[in-house]
Formats: structure tokens, C-alpha cells, sequence
């Protein structure tokens, strides 16, 4: 929290101008003197809730938006899923709102033994490879650099085409990505002849 606070100073000074008051017209409107809002702007007084409380009211803001976020590493630390012929390589933290994926899909004929169908909405990007995709009556073979977007709703399969392993980044909804990463039983198997 010491890091954020050394920073208070500056943002209150940024939200003061960004609404185009002067020093003294925050400080009256807080009810305190211009010299105590100067020194709390300048880093010359230490911030306390007592003052932060009117002037954030005054100027529409949060504490938390003076005090800044605590620095959060950004990187993604999960544990690869290997499952079914795929290596899934988790890009986004756990319980994020967008589950994307990085899929690795070895090249394997049995993957399209069977459609399956759950519930969500898959978006794909070919990073590397062929990727075949089975989607209701379509037998589609997507190349590095294409995309797909479809309703799993659909009967669909997907895994590489030919004899080397295709690499995907793959975004799903929450529905999608548990069926993925999970190996949940899928509502509907659908088998076509």
C-alpha cells in the first residue's frame, strides 16, 4: 500500500484538473483550507481518510482510484492440461471472465469418432499446422493464419488433419471451457454414419 500512496498526491491533482477546478475551488468544496489540499497534492502531508473521504466525494471518485491498484503479476501460472490427444496450455487466469487457450491437437483419425455437442461458443485461430474441423455437415481443414467462430450447439470435432500436430489459440465461454479442460460427458454424443 506504501507504493500506491506516494501516487495519491498526483491523482488527486489529475481528477482536480481533469474537472477543471482550482485549488481553491476543491478545498472550499471540501471544507478545508487550499494550503492543507496544496501539501496533501505536493506529497508534503501524509493522506488520511479524513481528508480523502470529502475530496473524493466532491470530485466523483473512489479512495481506491487515488490509492491505485497493488501491483498484481501479470503472468499466468497454471498447470498444462494434457487429455484426449490435446495439450492445452491455459492463457488467462483461473475464474477469468474469457477462457483462452493455447490447443495442441496430435495428429490422431480417432478424435472424429464421434461429434460431440455442449452447451457454448467456441472462437479458434490457427497458429500452426492443419486443423480439421467437423461442424454438423461440414469437414472443413483450416490453415496457419484462419479462424473459425461456431455455436457448440453444433455437432462438431476437432483435432489436426494429416500427419502433424496442429497448434490453436482457442477462446471458449464458460460452457466451452469446461467441457475442454475438464473432460465433462458431453450432453448430446451424436453419431453420424
Amino acid at each position: 500500500m506504501a507504493d500506491g500512496l506516494d501516487q495519491v498526491g498526483a491523482r488527486l491533482r489529475t481528477a482536480r484538473h481533469a474537472r477543471g477546478w482550482t485549488l481553491d475551488e476543491l478545498a472550499t468544496r471540501s471544507e478545508m483550507s487550499a494550503s492543507t489540499l496544496s501539501r496533501l497534492e505536493s506529497g508534503k502531508r501524509q493522506a488520511s481518510l479524513e481528508l480523502l473521504v470529502p475530496l473524493t466525494r466532491q470530485l466523483g471518485i473512489r479512495i481506491d482510484d487515488l490509492v491505485g491498484a497493488p501491483d498484481v503479476d501479470p503472468r499466468v501460472r497454471r498447470p498444462v492440461i494434457r487429455r484426449d490427444g490435446m495439450v492445452i496450455a491455459p492463457l488467462a487466469p483461473e475464474g477469468s471472465s474469457v477462457n483462452t487457450y493455447k490447443i495442441t491437437y496430435s495428429p490422431d483419425a480417432t478424435r472424429f469418432a464421434e461429434l460431440r455437442v455442449h452447451d457454448g461458443y467456441e472462437w479458434l485461430y490457427v497458429l500452426a499446422g492443419r486443423l480439421r474441423l467437423r461442424l454438423g455437415e461440414q469437414d472443413l481443414v483450416l490453415s496457419r493464419g484462419e479462424a473459425a467462430e461456431f455455436d457448440t450447439r453444433i455437432p462438431h470435432a476437432i483435432g489436426a488433419a494429416g500427419s502433424r500436430p496442429a497448434q490453436i489459440i482457442s477462446i471458449f465461454n464458460e460452457s466451452g471451457a469446461r467441457m475442454h479442460t475438464h473432460g465433462a460427458v458431453a450432453v448430446t454424443d451424436v453419431h453420424f454414419p
